[in-house]
């Protein structure tokens, strides 16, 4: 529960009085305000960070009716302040927009919050499985047919430590009941035989569109699904009830203000989030503004992309609230699809221009050379193009999973097609992820006019980036891994999306990331924390600076949601979602980055997140 707000303001009061100015040189914006109206909350001897065209440093920032008013020195501010005015002392601490996730799963990131977590573990295959006991253990009351879903399971790991687990592990198991493991990257699932056979999945069983059952040198099912395969076995878990998902959604926001999320875009959504977030606004609980990006089905999309896109164009238009205002609400105006699956060993589904490598060696004597596996490719260019249009002509923007740099090439073919058909046409595609883009293909997304929306904390080692995935992708394309620093040197919008829960929501960790291409051996969310093998930088790719990454989960996500004009830096007009950090992100050595925490969330003007710690101080008064 939110603390009272004027609770609220004597903790960050008492808080921000104890801290100790930084001796920063600020450059000053002039006070631009309405003179006649007083100020309903003012900040003051802040480290303003205001992400506007120059990156203009201030010390104040004065909100009304939930919006910016004014900008500037401490002097600037004096004549919007009554004895109605809440002023705020920042003592030094950094003020900046609040954070603009553009690519994250919401509320299965609050589903997962409350299943079988394996918390993203490096998990050995006997302890995956005693972990799992433990949660059927806890959850006896539902034996036999009640399912057991599990999540945040770090399959890299696991397949690393003792090999990919396959239904034989989860049939030892002591039970009855269907259970289902989903990555951590969601494109991969392990069913037990319960489970495959209340799905009616069988050896014959053939592949959906965007998908696949694996099989044993035998031909028999090993367990595993990757993509769509996996979503047909998960299909036959009884949906959750609406007051689930309002429960999922409130678990969220939670995570969400807490890491000074202000703003963030649900890729793949559907009636399921529009409902859950739209019950949580009608209660007055909705502390984000939510965005949704439609999701849409490979197999309706195959059979008739204009179709698909009208039908997702409809939904959101259900969905969607109308123009924005200062108090947070829900739109929608994007659709959402799947290009290929995951660029990352064992699955190899991201589509290559050239064949993943294969060991034609043996384990203690590897020898690695070209296959003939080149990922999946969801659709061709001859549904892409008319795909494209038809999204462009309906007046919605297209944000596209596309991880291999193959279908990152033939998603940019796409857009340069509309671009061609429809110059004069109001546009705005994204890309997801990037993660491996052919270094011809790096200067096209400015000219396109292509967001690439990437996740910096996969810009390290870890499990699931070097050992197979290395290996497989080859020494070039490893070179190029994760490229947003080479993107963004050569032009191109550079966005910012989590894509919780496929990891921890660690903004800081993913900031620090994009800065020095490295981990934190002292965050537990780190891979970096749990060996030495994944210290230091993944590869020479250039990285970002710290203005680049902070304008990414700034402006540039404001861009990509149509949003610049109204949130994404400190400016007069804009709305007053700002964040008040208790470190300067700009002034901090760059291996300390990651360790940092937001002390304030304000959405609209209104405090709806304040660090506990700020307790200690109040009590300290």
């Amino acid at each position: 529960m939110m603390p009272h707000i004027n609770s609220v303001h004597l903790q960050i009061r008492a808080l921000l009085a104890s801290a100790v100015t930084l001796g920063t040189s600020l450059f000053l914006i002039a006070c631009n305000s309405d003179s006649n109206n007083t100020a309903d909350i003012v900040f003051k001897n802040g480290y303003v960070y205001t992400v506007d065209t120059k990156d203009t440093v201030a010390q104040s920032v004065a909100v009304r009716d939930g919006k910016i008013v004014s900008v500037g020195t401490n002097d600037s501010v004096d004549d919007l302040i009554d004895k109605h005015t809440e002023v705020i002392d920042l003592a030094g601490k950094m003020l900046m927009p609040g954070f603009i996730d553009a690519h994250l799963h919401a509320l299965a990131g609050g589903r997962a919050q409350l299943q079988c977590n394996l918390a993203y573990a490096p998990l050995s295959q006997a302890e995956l499985r005693d972990t799992i006991q433990s949660c059927l253990d806890a959850s006896a009351s539902k034996e036999p047919d009640g399912w057991l879903e599990v999540v945040n399971w770090d399959r890299y790991s696991t397949a690393a430590k003792d090999g990919d687990p396959t239904k034989a592990l989860l049939d030892a198991l002591e039970t009855q009941r269907p259970i289902v493991i989903t990555a951590s990257d969601f494109h991969s699932v392990l069913a037990n035989s319960r489970a495959l056979a209340i799905a009616g999945i069988t050896a014959e069983t053939a592949d959906p569109a965007g998908g696949a059952f694996a099989h044993d040198e035998n031909g028999e099912l090993t367990g595993i699904a990757e993509d769509n395969a996996g979503f047909q076995i998960k299909s036959f878990i009884p949906a959750d009830s609406d007051a689930d998902q309002v429960q999922q959604a409130s678990s969220a926001l939670e995570t969400l203000r807490n890491q000074g999320v202000t703003t963030f875009m649900d890729a793949a959504a559907g009636e399921a989030q529009g409902k859950a977030f739209k019950t949580l606004r009608e209660q007055g609980k909705l502390t984000a503004r939510t965005f949704l990006a439609i999701g849409t089905s490979t197999e309706e999309v195959t059979a008739d992309p204009a179709k698909a896109m009208a039908a997702a164009a409809q939904v959101a238009k259900r969905l969607d609230e109308g123009e924005p205002s200062p108090t947070p609400g829900i739109n929608s105006r994007m659709i959402k699809i799947f290009l290929d699956g995951v660029i990352n060993a064992p699955a190899d589904t991201g589509a290559m221009l050239t064949p993943y490598y294969t060991n034609t060696g043996t384990d203690s004597l590897a020898h690695w050379e070209p296959g003939t596996n080149h990922g999946s490719l969801y659709y061709p260019a001859e549904i892409l193009k008319p795909l494209t249009l038809a999204a462009a002509d309906l007046n919605m923007d297209l944000h596209i999973h596309a991880t291999g740099e193959r279908s990152v090439r033939e998603m940019l073919n796409a857009i340069a097609y509309e671009r061609e058909q429809r110059p004069k046409l109001d546009f705005r595609p994204s890309i997801a992820h990037d993660e491996s883009v052919t270094i011809a293909d790096y200067a096209r997304f400015a000219p396109l006019d292509v967001t690439a929306t990437m996740s910096f904390q996969w810009g390290v080692r870890a499990p699931y980036s070097i050992g197979d995935t290395e290996n497989h992708l080859g020494p070039d394309r490893f070179s190029r891994m994760e490229p947003s620093g080479s993107l963004a040197n050569a032009g191109a919008r550079v966005a910012y999306g989590s894509d919780w829960p496929i990891d921890p929501h660690d903004i800081f960790l993913a900031l620090k990331a994009g800065v020095t291409r490295s981990g934190d051996n002292t965050n537990p969310n780190s891979a970096a924390f749990l060996s030495a093998e994944y210290e230091g930088k993944l590869n020479a790719e250039p990285a970002l600076t710290r203005a680049q990454s902070l304008r990414a989960i700034t402006m540039n996500s404001a861009y990509q949601l149509r949003m610049e004009d109204k949130i994404g830096s400190i400016e007069p007009g804009k709305y007053a979602d700002l964040i008040v950090l208790e470190k300067n992100f700009m002034t901090e050595p760059e291996e300390e980055l990651a360790r940092n925490k937001v002390l304030l969330t304000m959405v609209g003007g209104k405090i709806v997140m304040a660090n506990d710690e700020l307790a200690k101080y109040q009590a300290a008064r």
